[in-house]
């Protein structure tokens, strides 16, 4: 069993067994992007306006509450950018209700087949969670050549090396200017976009990372007292 991007081996380790929990390069969100992300910027509203994209579930975790304290700020870009998340979960009414309050730049798209098409096509990727381990999102902007703004928790920062942009969990006032600021940097943004594929390509795939752990264990069996 186990989610996207991990397996679960299960190990006899002197007369215990166990299960060791091992992350693996995800096979993607889902089928290759086109080579045009007009089509997916027209259908969100973002033609002529910058388009910055969240993706993951509406749980407390995820941050929202501070990315939606960044998009308020982003209401004095010129033009204002709009915030799409895709994702469900149970803080979506919590959510919609602050952006009708608020009259925010922000767009909630629930569940969507088409998330790795949503993300080529924007502008900045953002990743605002309180802990992640090796985040499917960091990996698929890094990718893409999607600019990244993350928060500094977890293994993001091993994950993304120099690729990223990495703030505080929590603070929404480096979250809102490091967005801003890529969005104002056509240039940083292509910096970064060739800096994300290079990083990419230095992760393990998958066959590698089971392979690590094979060898771990046959060391480890080696070691048993007999």
């Amino acid at each position: 069993g186990g989610s996207l991007g991990e397996r679960w081996p299960l190990l006899c380790l002197g007369g215990v067994w166990a299960f060791c929990f091992v992350v693996v390069p995800p096979r993607g969100l889902a089928p290759p992007p086109p080579a045009d992300p007009g089509k997916a910027r027209a259908e969100l509203g973002a033609v002529e306006r910058p388009l910055v994209i969240a993706v993951g579930g509406l749980v407390p975790r995820r941050g929202y509450s501070v990315l939606l304290d960044a998009a308020r700020e982003w209401r004095g870009l010129d033009p204002v950018p709009l915030l799409v998340i895709a994702g469900e979960g149970p803080q979506r009414e919590e959510l919609a209700r602050r952006i009708e309050l608020e009259a925010l730049p922000v767009r909630l798209l629930g569940r969507r087949r088409d998330a790795a098409e949503l993300l080529a096509a924007a502008d900045v990727a953002v990743l605002t969670s309180r802990w992640e381990g090796r985040s499917l999102l960091a990996q698929e902007a890094l990718r893409a050549g999607v600019a990244l703004v993350a928060t500094a928790v977890g293994g993001v920062p091993e994950l993304v090396g120099d690729a990223a942009v990495l703030v505080p969990y929590g603070d929404r006032g480096a979250l809102a200017a490091a967005v801003a600021g890529l969005l104002g940097d056509p240039a940083r943004r292509a910096e970064l976009a060739a800096a994300g594929r290079a990083q990419a390509a230095t992760w393990p795939s998958e066959d590698d990372t089971v392979a690590q752990v094979l060898a771990v264990y046959d060391e480890l069996m080696e070691r048993r007292p007999r």
